[in-house]
């Protein structure tokens, strides 16, 4: 098993990009599992084929799905069952699950997103264990190392994420498999959600104290890991910890807000944009085009995408206030010869183009992981959380000074029927919308996501129950509290029937 993955990472490795070009290397045939140990360019391949497995297509059950990646998943999963996004119509694929919450064990997204999450888990605790026999190491070597604590960190942390209850629900609930070496027993039980957060946060640290160099930022880094345990520690609600990693970030000086101008082109240069912390770097040696790119989910220029799913109108009225925001720029609307919105299934067309125009290609990304926005934000609503309000709406307001709204700001005066933390709330619902953060935002905070508009996610509706010549109301609303079991997916059954130690979400 070990050496089936050891010729696909080293095969891998070997085409992988440093962002914008291919490095030279040594053909994948001399480069064998014994050199691997005692060679740092061995290593090297091996790590960069981790990165690769984020984002290619591999083949799952006997067969590659172009629509099957990571990112692609990722997104679903998260996104798709908020109130930020509307799924526009009916479709065949599994996407659909997420917005209707009529989840099973059996449906394909989720299947494959533990598939590919443990196989990518599986060969960065391959890096790891080959990485620790090198018995001088270099300063790059453990660099790589780190790298691979921290990957093998993300993975584990987006599996709590789908398939566990939020930490501040119950942390003694069922969390996810910890798989920490190749040699484990693939017969294994869940471990608690806190006991899977302390593996995180260990991982974490190490990958922080290893690592002391720069790759770029489509690889980790010291600083991606602080940004990353801020963020576990906010899921948490562990304020102190949550500041102090984002302060570690903040005051690193190494990252800067992007103006307002700036941000309206933030998303197709993050690569090379002051404001990116990590990201998942794309190449057009990577796109996948019409046919799996998150961006054909969401956006289409006519001919580029399906544009099936939209900027919900929930969102778009919490921004309404402010036409000046810049981050207007990624919600583009759909309009007739006459300039009125387009209207699909009854539904404005509100396309997301955060996914989109790298290069200028329609479909083309480099999905940004974290960045300093969230930083202050994660940082605002732990001071809000500890009663420090003016803090938290200092922080608030750098965000809004760099977004076009300076004349906007709160200046530590909490609005009359608000408190700190919903205003702080707000403001992260907006920055970070579509990014992978809104639905866990909800649930972690012990809130009920409000989903009373016209969509398919509407359970038990059809088309015909409403007239979709008029502003639809009277249907059926469809309000998710953070009890409902179905916040989170089932554990695949691919899992469940292999392993009879693998408890099933109820």
């Amino acid at each position: 098993m070990k050496t089936k993955i050891l010729k696909y990472l080293l095969f891998s490795g070997l085409l992988i990009w440093t962002f914008g070009c291919v490095k030279d290397v040594s053909p994948s045939d001399a480069i064998n599992t014994e050199s691997l140990a005692s060679t740092q360019d061995g290593l090297l391949n091996v790590t960069n084929g981790c990165y690769a497995l984020f984002k290619d297509n591999i083949e799952f059950n006997g067969t590659v799905d172009m629509n099957n990646n990571y990112l692609r998943q990722y997104f679903q999963l998260c996104d798709f069952a908020s109130d930020d996004i509307v799924c526009g119509q009916v479709t065949e694929d599994p996407l659909f699950y997420s917005f209707t919450l009529t989840h099973s064990p059996d449906q394909s997204n989720t299947r494959f997103f533990w598939y590919v999450s443990y196989k990518i888990i599986n060969s960065t605790n391959t890096v790891i264990e080959i990485g620790d026999k090198i018995s001088d190491k270099t300063d790059a070597v453990k660099q790589l190392i780190g790298e691979n604590h921290f990957l093998r960190a993300f993975c584990h942390f987006n599996l709590l994420k789908f398939y566990s209850k939020p930490y501040t629900i119950d942390p003694n609930a069922d969390g996810v498999i910890i798989r920490s070496s190749t040699s484990e027993p693939a017969q294994k039980a869940r471990s608690s959600v806190k006991d899977c957060y302390d593996f995180v946060i260990s991982d974490l640290k190490q990958a922080a104290a290893l690592m002391k160099e720069s790759r770029g930022v489509q690889y980790a880094s010291k600083e991606a890991a602080w940004a990353f345990l801020s963020r576990v520690y906010l899921y948490m609600d562990d304020e102190t910890n949550a500041i102090a990693y984002a302060d570690s970030v903040i005051n690193s000086s190494k990252f800067q807000l992007e103006s307002p101008e700036g941000f309206k082109t933030y998303f197709p240069n993050a690569a090379g944009s002051p404001e990116t912390i990590f990201l998942v770097a794309f190449t057009q040696a990577d796109n996948k085009g019409k046919f799996g790119s998150i961006a054909s989910m969401l956006y289409s220029d006519g001919n580029s995408g399906w544009g099936e799913e939209f900027a919900s109108s929930s969102l778009r009225d919490v921004m309404s206030a402010h036409r000046e925001d810049v981050r207007w720029a990624y919600i583009d609307s759909l309009k007739d010869g006459d300039g009125n919105i387009v209207k699909k299934n009854g539904i404005e067309t509100f396309y997301i183009s955060k996914f989109s125009y790298q290069d200028g290609d329609p479909n083309l990304s480099s999905p940004v992981m974290f960045r300093l926005s969230e930083m202050y934000l994660n940082r605002a609503e732990a001071y809000a959380k500890q009663g420090k309000d003016a803090l938290a709406l200092d922080d608030v307001d750098m965000i809004r000074t760099n977004r076009g709204l300076e004349g906007s700001l709160y200046n530590e005066v909490v609005p009359m029927g608000y408190t700190a933390l919903q205003v702080v709330l707000k403001e992260r619902r907006i920055e970070l919308a579509f990014e992978g953060h809104r639905a866990i935002d909800v649930y972690r905070n012990k809130l009920s996501m409000d989903r009373s508009y016209w969509g398919y996610h509407l359970p038990g509706l059809k088309e015909s129950d409403i007239n979709l010549a008029t502003t639809p109301v009277g249907y059926a609303n469809e309000i998710v509290s953070y009890t409902n079991p179905r916040i989170i997916y089932y554990i695949p059954v691919d899992e469940v029937l292999a392993n009879s130690l693998c408890k099933q979400n109820p």
